[in-house]
């Protein structure tokens, strides 16, 4: 059993301080709704990027790269490279269209682009994710690493902590607060994870021909075959782009830090910055998982791997600061989804309802729903213990449940042709075909890979969807004042800024280079 040392306990305590004392300053003086759900509008691009960064990397991101790693090799590092072209495509084609329309949720953008019923059908999709999926998985699997070092609790008093601490300052402090505390909580988090490197990295004696002479070498390939244990590379290219394309764009809780950004420049600024961090992440979580499989051998479950690797390899003092950077990734994850899911709850079903209320009204609403989702959230977490892994459970369930609402966003954006009935009738068809091919898997008729349900999905909806717009015809067609989102989108890359343009080749460049060295 892992034990922590005084030192390591004060690490721990300084970090909760410092994030409560930055929650209380952010929600000092009065409150708005558009201060609570997008700072104000006044994110700059750093802000962005690094709320983007550490919004991501949560405590699940923390144990399923380097276990997966130690499980198949360094593939699964497929999906941190692929969220750089994703973010580097919302910047340059998507933000232009979403930051001129205004808007406050992605949601209202479907509203704007077809009717009310597909922002409704969107909202409650994001919704069910950010609770069942995103902010569960997250208090799940920090709960399982604290435990660790922390028996004395079980499972469930874990998750409740963990969830009534971040709802508290996220209710109060509102985006800003979220945002402000994720700036900290990246340099903490890359901060502990560069030092997890370095020290598990000197016992090769910082030589990589010792690493790849202790470690099979099918596992140091980012392209692995078909039939091969880890991310294929037809997985790679059909299906990663989908899930990465919801996961960055249309994911309320990710999507709103750049809706938050004071302008388009700060904000695809902000998604180079995210996409150029997401590439340290092959070096920092994913390759000590791999040299993990030379150093500790005999471990049962591959989740295991990041705590255990803290046990045995940081010294006092660090092994606290790792584990606040866990919980900083954790804590930034969890805020961000509490805060989203409440902007939903408020804008797309409450204010419609009840147009009257005022912006502190729904300002004050806003915080009582972070509260009660983070029960919801609470209460749902320990269960996923009863499913067959978390890394799975994540990524079935995304594949399954966001890909038919990819492809009527994209379809929607670039056809003007499309409305309002097809797009829905599309959606709903879409979600009965992912629930066939589910119970199809499930009960072994069919055998696919889980990277490539979501890129199946994808073209599946998009074909029910012009199928439904042939039928329909020209009854359906949206007005122009709805289609011109689509034409908007057409002309995006003409509004992107030059410096943003520049960035994107350069990231691009360094993706291509990592491709090539390690394929």
């Amino acid at each position: 059993m892992a034990h922590l040392a005084p030192l390591d306990y004060v690490a721990i305590a300084a970090y909760f301080v410092v994030t409560a004392l930055i929650g209380l300053w952010s929600a000092r003086g009065d409150t708005t709704s558009e201060d609570l759900f997008l700072a104000g509008r006044t994110l700059g691009p750093v802000a962005v990027g690094f709320s983007l960064y550490a919004a991501n990397v949560s405590s699940d991101t923390l144990i399923g790269l380097p276990g997966a790693a130690y499980a198949t090799g360094i593939s699964v590092a497929n999906y941190e490279w692929m969220a750089g072209l994703v973010l580097i495509f919302t910047a340059v084609f998507v933000l232009p269209v979403i930051l001129r329309a205004r808007v406050t949720t992605m949601p209202e953008l479907m509203e704007r682009r077809f009717d009310p019923r597909l922002r409704k059908y969107l909202s409650a999709v994001t919704l069910f994710l950010s609770v069942v999926l995103d902010t569960a998985s997250s208090l799940y699997a920090g709960s399982v690493v604290v435990l660790t070092f922390a028996p004395g609790f079980s499972l469930w008093q874990m998750c409740a902590i963990v969830a009534a601490f971040t709802a508290i300052y996220t209710a109060f402090g509102g985006l800003r607060a979220v945002v402000r505390t994720d700036v900290m909580q990246a340099f903490v988090l890359l901060g502990g994870s560069i030092m997890l490197t370095v020290l598990v990295f000197r016992h090769f004696d910082y030589s990589w021909a010792k690493v790849t002479a202790a470690v099979d070498p099918d596992k140091l390939h980012l392209l692995e075959p078909l039939s091969g244990p880890g991310v294929p590379w037809l997985g790679t290219l059909i299906g990663l782009p989908v899930a990465g394309f919801y996961y960055w764009t249309m994911n309320q809780y990710v999507i709103q830090r750049q809706l938050g950004a004071r302008d388009l420049p700060a904000a695809g600024r902000g998604a180079l910055i995210a996409a150029g961090m997401k590439l340290l992440n092959l070096f920092f979580m994913v390759l000590p998982g791999v040299m993990a499989i030379a150093l500790l051998p005999k471990l049962v479950h591959p989740d295991s791997v990041y705590p255990e690797m803290v046990a045995h390899f940081a010294p006092v003092g660090a092994t606290g600061l790792i584990i606040a950077g866990l919980l900083a990734a954790l804590m930034s994850s969890v805020s961000a989804i509490l805060n989203s899911a409440a902007t939903l709850i408020t804008v797309d079903f409450i204010q419609p309802r009840w147009p009257r209320l005022t912006s502190r009204q729904l300002a004050r609403l806003g915080r009582v729903l972070t509260l009660v989702i983070a029960v919801l959230a609470a209460v749902w977490a320990p269960m996923i213990r009863e499913f067959h892994g978390l890394f799975a459970y994540m990524q079935q369930l995304f594949g399954y449940v966001a890909s038919p609402l990819v492809a009527i966003f994209l379809i929607g954006l670039w056809d003007k042709r499309l409305g309002a009935s097809a797009a829905l009738r599309g959606l709903v068809t879409g979600h009965v075909f992912s629930v066939i091919l589910f119970v199809l898997r499930q009960t072994g008729v069919v055998s696919i890979h889980f990277t490539l349900i979501a890129g199946v999905v994808c073209v599946a909806t998009m074909l029910f969807t012009y199928g439904w717009m042939g039928r329909l015809g020209a009854a359906d067609r949206p007005p122009a004042a709805d289609a011109r989102i689509a034409v908007i989108a057409r002309q995006g890359l003409s509004r992107v800024p030059r410096d943003v343009l520049i960035g994107s080749v350069l990231i691009l460049l360094l993706t291509a280079l990592l491709l090539v060295a390690l394929r």
